[in-house]
């Protein structure tokens, strides 16, 4: 399932803001997950969503990541 904005685009994140952007909880790095819209810090277990192309770094707002999915390969994509 891919993430939608407002206007029916694909969410992204500029390859720019990625490199500047870190988990607020470990300071740690994050990955895009192109296919649901989100930045993942695999530390905290956490997906903080993208919505409009503006990542929403706040804890209360992201989603816990579950076991399967720290098993899985990230989802590493630039926008397209």
């Amino acid at each position: 399932m891919a993430a939608e904005g407002r206007d029916g685009q694909k969410a992204s994140v500029d390859p720019k803001l990625l490199e500047l952007l870190a988990c607020p909880l470990t300071k740690g790095p994050l990955t895009w997950d192109a296919e649901r819209g989100e930045l993942i810090s695999r530390v905290a277990k956490l997906a903080y969503p993208v919505r409009d192309g503006i990542p929403i770094m706040l804890p209360s707002e992201a989603r816990t990541i579950s076991a399967e999915d720290l098993l899985s390969p990230p989802r590493l994509s630039g926008p397209a």
